[in-house]
């Protein structure tokens, strides 16, 4: 028998002890992947894609008071994703500007440092352009043909091209259409805006209307209209119903036409970031509930213009219908030639949605 030496028993050793202790490696590793899996069960997938039953708190900024209509289909929309999810997707509205002004609250909500915000769509053109589109004047051709389009396929585009500027779009709420009035006289038709110091937004859209109309817009604060009335500097301004009566600029300006030159509807957004980061339930959850919030929203609008004009009324205000656009619209056919051609696209479909 051949002996052994000590330095091959002390190899043999070093060669088993090696190999238990790769085994050893292997089952650690493999242990910790299995714990690793479990405790990402809730994280976010390299994708973005986060697994079902994760738990969100949102702010929601919304820069109108409590008992606003736009507010109230926000907590509308709180309340029915709380339910559906189960208490794990948590909506928190912030009314009254708590949390900045539309273009600031916006900007982060593009950067993901606020969830979610409730918007009118004019601001939102700054960030994504084919939202511009909602600016045109008499776009529509009555307030139900619009909602026939904000509520088809072609509203879901438009709500989804807002992906653009990192940004979700999930609903339309109402916000009327604005109108015109004055101190000074009766609007029948265009040819009465003749001469009349109009005070619009800073818009050059809204001043090339104004101007297309024959009168001579003027850009001042809002804040500032009531005052600008009651001494003459403007002679009458724009906007809806609900806005004439709570500035109580129905007090210093007694002609109200409603031409209804422009709807642009308000907007639900979500960040894009957090938008992703859900699973497609929890997408569909959030994505249902800001649907069914615009009945919510719309019939607390329509409430808040009955009771707007009936004040307006028994103020002895003079509220002048328009029953035919036609001459409202080949006047401010100059703004189509301008600005419609970068819209050309969206514009025919809007059309043929109606």
């Amino acid at each position: 028998m051949k002996k052994i030496s000590l330095s091959t028993v002390l190899g043999l050793l070093l060669i088993v002890g090696t190999a238990c202790g790769e085994e050893g490696t292997e089952e650690t590793e493999g242990t910790a992947d299995v714990e690793t899996e479990e405790a990402n069960a809730d994280e976010s997938d390299s994708n973005g894609e986060a697994a079902e039953g994760d738990t969100y708190e949102i702010k929601l900024a919304e820069n109108q008071p409590d008992d606003y209509p736009t507010t109230i289909g926000d907590k509308a929309f709180a309340e029915m994703v709380d339910e559906r999810s189960d208490g794990r997707i948590q909506v928190e509205v912030f009314s009254g500007g708590q949390l900045g002004d539309e273009r600031s609250v916006l900007e982060q909500v593009q950067i993901g440092s606020i969830e979610m915000a409730r918007t009118n769509a004019s601001p939102l053109t700054e960030f994504s352009e084919d939202i511009g589109v909602l600016s045109m004047p008499y776009l529509f051709e009555n307030d139900e043909a619009m909602w026939d389009v904000l509520l088809s396929e072609v509203g879901d585009d438009l709500l989804d091209s807002l992906n653009d500027a990192s940004m979700q779009g999930l609903a339309f709420y109402d916000s009327g259409s604005r109108s015109l009035y004055n101190a000074e006289r009766p609007i029948n038709g265009p040819d009465d805006v003749d001469g009349l110091q109009i005070r619009v937004q800073e818009s050059d859209m809204m001043v090339d209307l104004i101007e297309a109309l024959g009168g001579s817009p003027t850009t001042m604060a809002f804040e500032e209209v009531y005052s600008g009335l009651e001494t003459g500097v403007v002679d009458g301004a724009e906007n809806n119903f609900p806005s004439y009566y709570s500035t109580n600029h129905y007090e210093v300006a007694e002609y109200y036409t409603l031409n209804a030159h422009s709807t642009v509807p308000e907007v639900l957004v979500m960040a894009e970031d957090v938008w992703n980061q859900m699973s497609e339930e929890d997408q569909q959850i959030v994505r249902e509930a800001a649907q069914d919030s615009i009945e919510v929203q719309r019939e607390a609008w329509d409430e808040l213009v009955e009771e707007s004009r009936e004040t307006i009324e028994e103020n002895g205000n003079q509220i002048t219908e328009v029953d035919d656009y036609t001459d409202w619209r080949e006047a401010v056919e100059p703004l189509y030639e301008k600005y419609g051609t970068e819209y050309q696209d969206w514009i025919d479909r809007i059309e043929e949605a109606q």
